[in-house]
């Protein structure tokens, strides 16, 4: 990816997390001190800066992912729990609680965080066996596991129910994951 686009995504992202999808091509262009002109030379389209956006969060998250597999100061439990919850620092002041703006007016985007959500399990899946090989993981049907975060995440990112509820996005998954890892019932 180029260094013009790189600078539209993070321009865009940046809108977002001010504006939600209601930022304006113009407040990007201002924002990067170009026109518009030259955002539509690299794009064709909000939506497809958002399809672009996607990719480019998703894959960020992958590569902090592999940054966490290979740190080997991890125990395997820190490592399912810090890849579950896996986000780039250059994301914790995103307010992720605005994704479901995205539903009406770009489903396909939407559909797509969808897909990206419940795709790419293998290194989770690979850690949680180890664990239960380890001992330090009960064995669970691991499709339950995968589909109480998928669900719960989807859930964060599909209502306002963390707006609701005055709980940032990056707060709801250390709850979720406490949830998931060590229940709700004091030992």
């Amino acid at each position: 990816m180029n260094e013009t686009k790189v600078k539209i995504l993070e321009t865009v992202l940046k809108q977002f997390k001010v504006k939600g999808a209601k930022f304006t091509m113009d407040d990007v262009a201002a924002d990067l001190h170009m026109s518009k002109k030259t955002i539509y030379k690299e794009y064709n389209d909000k939506e497809e800066i958002f399809d672009a956006l996607v990719d480019y969060c998703f894959d960020s998250i992958k590569e902090k992912e592999a940054e966490i597999l290979a740190d080997n100061s991890l125990s395997t439990v820190e490592k399912i729990e810090k890849i579950m919850i896996c986000m780039p620092d250059k994301y914790r002041d995103v307010d992720f609680r605005k994704v479901f703006t995205l539903r009406d007016k770009y489903p396909k985007i939407y559909q797509k965080v969808q897909k990206r959500i419940e795709n790419d399990w293998g290194d989770t899946i690979s850690l949680i066996e180890k664990g239960v090989k380890e001992g330090s993981v009960r064995s669970l049907p691991i499709p339950v596991i995968k589909a109480m975060t998928e669900a719960s995440i989807e859930r964060f990112l599909s209502t306002n129910v963390l707006l609701e509820g005055d709980t940032t996005y990056e707060d709801a998954l250390h709850v979720m994951i406490e949830i998931i890892m060590r229940g709700i019932c004091i030992k």
